[in-house]
């Protein structure tokens, strides 16, 4: 099927191409189908679920290997003297959070996936990776707790084509509809997330108003095929999606609701 979409911007930030030569070549077999869902429109519940997360303690215990690897992210934040902190959410096998440790030098980036065999098919293997680099197996959602907890703030923080969850009874699994939501959007910075589901997008940028009272964006998103982010970034290019991207700043905040048992 041919790409239906090429290039964002030809010049300037916000475009599809990386400031760097990436060192690996990404899947770009188009054989996708479009995300199909039994939901018309914004799910009813979104608000109420919002309100109800943030006003909720989330009793979830975190687990051991969460906390090692927050630690040792800890250690090695302390050890490059405290730089700015970007978050690769849920990154899979890491490339992207290879791409965004060259996108931001200065800053510590840090991939966080819960498959330890995904992450040992991407750069978490490689012997020269970036000093900047930290790649991580932990449960993102104890890990965001931790970092909220411990009271610190994210740069950018990126959700790159999160499991959509389309049936409209699984809203809940929805990042946005999720009681982490609240603590992502405690931990502040430049936020973006990207899809290839429209509805998912229009559904955190209003989750994103709802808690900050701050408008964010949907745009839609096309990256030239020769610099995608993310394995699913350059299928579903391939396969002829359309692609959005969500992004807002946001400051951090406290929460009112502790985030730790």
């Amino acid at each position: 099927m041919p790409i239906l979409c090429r290039h964002y911007a030809a010049t300037g930030a916000g475009t599809g191409r990386l400031p760097l030569f990436l060192p690996y070549t990404l899947p770009m077999s188009g054989n996708s189908r479009p995300v199909t869902s039994n939901q018309d429109g914004i799910h009813p519940d979104l608000l109420r679920h919002l309100d109800r997360h943030r006003a909720t303690p989330f009793r979830k215990p975190v687990s051991l290997h969460t906390r090692h690897a927050f630690e040792r992210m800890q250690a090695a934040w302390r050890q490059a003297g405290r730089p700015p902190l970007v978050l690769d959410a849920g990154c899979g096998v890491g490339w992207s959070t290879l791409a965004l440790a060259g996108r931001h030098p200065g800053h510590l980036v840090i991939g966080v996936d819960q498959s330890e065999e995904r992450l040992q098919r991407g750069p978490a293997a490689r012997p020269d990776n970036p000093a900047n680099l930290l790649m991580l197996r932990a449960d993102v959602v104890d890990f965001w707790r931790l970092m909220a907890a411990a009271g610190m703030t994210l740069s950018h923080h990126y959700l790159l084509y999160p499991n959509p969850w389309p049936r409209k009874q699984h809203l809940g699994r929805r990042w946005h509809g999720h009681p982490v939501f609240p603590v992502i959007i405690a931990l502040g910075g430049r936020i973006e997330c990207r899809s290839n589901w429209l509805l998912y997008m229009q559904e955190f940028a209003t989750a994103l108003q709802h808690l900050t009272g701050q408008a964010a964006e949907v745009q839609r998103w096309c990256p030239d095929p020769d610099a995608v982010l993310t394995p699913f970034e350059g299928k579903y290019l391939a396969s002829g999606h359309s692609l959005w991207r969500c992004h807002a700043d946001i400051p951090a905040v406290v929460l009112s609701a502790p985030v730790l048992p």
